[in-house]
């Protein structure tokens, strides 16, 4: 038997699974759970989310669709062989540079902790209002180091979005209905993002990154329509009521969840490692180094969008047939050989290794995501996603420095992916320190919460 840790609930002790094969026994009271006004997957208020997230993505994604052109515009292109003279800027100023953007993202840590008080629903449309006007402003930018600082002020608030998002989805499905909720808030952020890429792919001459960091007024202005259909959950309304108000970040995540949420951090920061270069640098690799044209490249993100959607279609039935745990695992070890083989040093094989990363990607999030949502009560679950954005931030830009810096030193980017990204597949197994939660809901393992 594998040991276990008892948590008060309601005057008695609940077992809650550390590891290995154990899962987690749900308290009996769970009559309440017929008053929280559960959604199913697809109906209006779940969309109105994912589109919300879906305008996030397309705003949150321009830096890295737009890498190669900023760096053609601020940097210079010669014959060299040094990844200096091909891309325009070295690869460590533009890991660097995205480093940056991607550690702006830690305010999304008190933006989205900000949920638990305030709710779902308020956060969620000012941080992307926000976050797309700041966009915006960063079209204007006269140099790449101004880019990089106007285009870090949206970051926190377009992050903090998506992670009240995919809260805001599970808070209102049940356990049938929430890997698939999931997925569809992790296909709309794809979906917004995707749909930049191609935008740039077709019309990158015409428009240039100012251009396209301008269409960012779109989404924008469908807000107010998209706000009138996006609701509070049952869960959070019924939590609120009891007068819980928690401070927002430290305050609000109380010591029985820590030891938990430290595996899920550890699990985050280490996906992040990888999925910040491999996706931050995939453009520019591509245009400049590999030399694809920018509609090839559209074509490839298209492939990969409906890969993607097939990705989460299985990481939603697997998630909810064969348990979060051992889907979110594999998903992981696959991205991470995804990104060694996209940069290996030929165009068949980025091409493969892309599709590959992002059909793993698909595969994790809505197990991941019904995971750590299942695992925590709803007075802190917000906080929870903040401390996740936060973990994720710091292992992205962790990545990126050491790929951007290891790719400068051996001139090579296949040295740089298979260094930073294989240790990866080893942490993936933490995964089986945490209780499984497949068919359970949160209620059920708090009910006192």
């Amino acid at each position: 038997m594998v040991p276990v840790s008892l948590v008060p609930v309601s005057g008695r002790a609940l077992p809650l699974a550390s590891a290995g094969t154990t899962t987690i026994e749900p308290a009996d009271d769970t009559e309440g759970l017929g008053l929280l006004g559960t959604h199913s997957w697809h109906d209006s208020a779940v969309v109105a989310a994912t589109l919300v997230v879906m305008a996030a993505g397309f705003g949150q994604f321009g830096a890295v669709a737009a890498l190669g052109q900023v760096a053609r515009s601020f940097g210079k292109v010669t014959g060299g062989v040094s990844i200096a003279d091909r891309a325009g800027l070295s690869g460590s100023e533009l890991g660097i540079g995205l480093a940056v953007l991607r550690l702006a993202s830690l305010g999304g840590l008190p933006l989205a902790s900000l949920a638990d008080r305030f709710g779902r629903r308020r956060v969620m449309l000012w941080t992307c209002a926000g976050g797309l006007l700041l966009t915006v402003v960063a079209a204007a930018s006269p140099s790449y180091w101004w880019f990089v600082a106007l285009f870090a002020l949206g970051r926190p608030f377009l992050s903090a979005t998506t992670a009240v998002g995919q809260v805001s989805a599970a808070e209102l499905t049940a356990s049938a209905n929430r890997a698939r909720a999931i997925a569809m808030i992790a296909a709309g952020y794809a979906v917004g993002a995707g749909t930049l890429a191609i935008v740039d792919g077709a019309a990158s001459k015409s428009l240039g990154f100012r251009g396209l960091f301008m269409l960012s007024l779109i989404p924008l202005a469908l807000l107010p329509l998209i706000a009138t259909r996006l609701t509070e959950p049952r869960r959070f309304s019924i939590a609120r009521s009891t007068g819980i108000s928690p401070l927002p970040v430290i305050g609000a995540i109380e010591s029985p969840f820590r030891a938990r949420l430290s595996l899920v951090l550890v699990l985050a920061f280490a996906l992040g490692v990888v999925t910040g270069p491999a996706n931050s640098f995939v453009f520019v690799y591509a245009e400049n180094v590999r030399h694809m044209a920018a509609l090839s490249t559209s074509f490839m993100v298209v492939g990969a969008g409906a890969i993607g959607l097939g990705g989460l279609l299985v990481g939603r039935y697997a998630a909810d047939r064969f348990g979060r745990r051992i889907t979110a695992a594999s998903g992981m070890i696959v991205v991470a050989i995804g990104g060694m083989l996209a940069y290996s040093g030929s165009t068949p094989a980025l091409v493969v290794g892309y599709e590959v990363g992002i059909l793993a990607g698909a595969v994790l999030a809505p197990a991941a995501g019904a995971l750590v949502n299942e695992l925590f009560p709803t007075s802190v679950r917000a906080s929870v996603s903040g401390w996740q954005v936060a973990a994720g931030v710091l292992g992205a830009t962790t990545g990126l420095v050491a790929f951007g810096t290891l790719a400068d030193i051996q001139n090579h980017f296949a040295t740089a992916a298979v260094t930073t990204f294989a240790p990866v597949v080893l942490l993936a197994f933490l995964f089986y320190f945490l209780p499984e939660t497949k068919g359970l809901e949160p209620e059920a393992l708090w009910p006192d919460r």
